[in-house]
């Protein structure tokens, strides 16, 4: 049984956040976990990851006038019009950025296109090999990929300061 939740334990039970009865129930299916080889949370946890995501750097948002959406949040939110291309705009708060654009079509007006994830670290083609190594089909968009998360929904990772040079 690991010594950090049996410190755990009797640390919540002396503090009295815990039952003389609660602890030792739970020393016992500690112990039985334990014993049956199950591994904790701490042993089970997936290995490192390739990727660190640092931000959101943008949420594409399709709306019916991009012009309307772009007043909208500036002035009600504060948010900060960094670029407008006559077709969209890039709204700055925080560490993030929302892209306000026309929807292709009208059923697509007020929903999310996709959202951007930036990563510690980038390097395009590392980057690529990795996602296809994953199995996923990478799709190139200036610096950045595009693939699809489990149920379908566009995902784009790029690099920290990708959104802005747009």
């Amino acid at each position: 049984m690991e010594e950090s939740i049996v410190s755990g334990l009797l640390g919540d039970f002396e503090n009295g956040r815990m039952s003389r009865r609660d602890l030792v129930k739970k020393l016992t299916v500690a112990a039985a976990v334990s014993a049956a080889g199950v591994p904790t949370l701490a042993k089970a946890a997936a290995p490192a990851s390739p990727f660190k995501a640092i931000s959101v750097n943008h949420i594409s948002y399709n709306v019916a006038d991009y012009a309307k959406s772009r007043d909208f949040y500036a002035e009600l939110l504060g948010m900060t019009v960094s670029k407008d291309n006559g077709k969209q705009a890039l709204l700055s708060f925080g560490d993030s950025i929302l892209v306000v654009r026309n929807a292709r079509t009208p059923e697509a007006k007020g929903t999310i296109d996709h959202m951007a994830y930036a990563i510690a670290n980038w390097d395009e083609a590392k980057v690529k090999a990795e996602l296809e190594k994953r199995g996923h089909s990478p799709r190139k968009d200036n610096n950045s990929w595009h693939i699809k998360d489990p149920d379908g929904f566009d995902i784009q990772i790029e690099a920290d300061d990708a959104a802005q040079q747009r």
